[in-house]
């Protein structure tokens, strides 16, 4: 072969390497060595109980999860079970998939803010849980301490508060901006505030082998609640997307356009949440914020039912998202009961 044969078959080779990399516009882990293993507990924000937020998070190959807010837990576990998502898990004589799951390998919860659509299944749930610690801004504890596990709401499974302390559940105040190791668990998470309504939320980046995910609790745009909170969370996570190592981002979508931002009540519609995109957009690239996000999975979560015959919101807040994506995102509607490798 001479030389200029063997350089086209070495530049082919390159080349072959660098997209298996995703080099191509933001470096990425290769497509067919997932990182991050999810499992949709609930992918709804409101209306049906049986569908809340709460989605189960480990590092790919690993059994230990930590539970990303607990609307949901044994009926979506339920769904899981019926949908083959549960079938990694070891059978045991006793206990069916869903209790085996709950007790053993559901290791913590991390709670974005203390409205019952984030905390309900962890609630009804107690009493047949195993020991674990609940992980949350400190003004979250404050919230599931004094107006939920009290004896009065429900009986106080925690290890602080009124009353006997039943101490099943530990409280573990995380503090902005400050990561910290999961207990029992391969991941590590760094909490931030996000402004929602009265109550505030909580963001929380995770990270196993140097790889991260983004997942969102409940937050309004900057713009309709005047205040800073997804700005500073942009400018924080802006270079682990510069660096490809940003895989995913689990971010609410309540409600489908259009919609007033006087009626969001804390929460995005999709216009809203592509503004927010192109604002991390400029953070990654401010000269070619088109290319920025492009390849980056955002699951749009949270997203509100509504009593209509022949509507499917999902199917309606999914349509948005494609015509206004302009960024090359690549969107997607988890499904309760749903397993996600990336």
């Amino acid at each position: 072969m001479g030389i200029v044969g063997h350089s086209k078959t070495t530049l082919a080779v390159w080349i072959s390497i660098l997209l298996a990399l995703g080099v191509a516009g933001r470096g990425a882990v290769a497509a067919d060595t997932p990182v991050f293993d999810v499992i949709v507990l609930g992918s709804g924000g409101g209306m049906d109980e049986s569908n809340l937020s709460a989605y189960l998070l480990a590092p790919a190959g690993d059994s230990a999860y930590v539970a990303l807010d607990a609307g949901t837990l044994t009926a979506g576990l339920r769904r899981a079970r019926e949908a083959g998502s549960l079938a990694h898990f070891p059978a045991d004589a006793e206990l069916p998939p869903e209790a085996v799951v709950l007790r053993r390998h559901v290791k913590a919860y991390l709670i974005s803010h203390g409205h019952l659509d984030h905390v309900a299944g962890m609630a009804i749930g107690a009493p047949d849980d195993g020991a674990k610690d609940i992980l949350a801004l400190p003004a979250t504890i404050d919230v599931l301490r004094d107006h939920l596990f009290n004896w009065q709401v429900w009986p106080n499974f925690a290890d602080e508060g009124a009353g006997l302390l039943l101490k099943k559940y530990r409280y573990v105040r995380l503090q902005p901006g400050e990561p910290r190791p999961i207990a029992g668990t391969g991941l590590q998470v760094t909490p931030f505030e996000l402004c929602h309504a009265e109550s505030g939320s909580a963001a929380f980046l995770l990270e196993a082998q140097g790889r991260y995910v983004l997942y969102l609790g409940d937050t309004g745009p900057d713009a309709v609640e005047h205040c800073d909170k997804l700005a500073r969370l942009w400018r924080e996570v802006a270079p682990l997307v510069r660096e490809g190592r940003l895989l995913g981002v689990f971010m609410e979508v309540s409600y489908a356009d259009p919609r007033d931002a006087a009626q969001l009540y804390g929460h995005l519609s999709p216009s809203w949440l592509m503004k927010e995109l192109r604002n991390l957009a400029d953070q990654v690239n401010g000269e070619q914020p088109t290319e920025a996000l492009r390849g980056l999975k955002v699951f749009a979560t949270h997203i509100k039912p509504k009593l209509r015959n022949g509507l499917v919101v999902e199917e309606e807040i999914a349509t948005q998202l494609k015509a206004l994506n302009n960024l090359g995102v690549e969107f997607a509607v988890p499904k309760q009961g749903q397993r996600i490798l990336f």
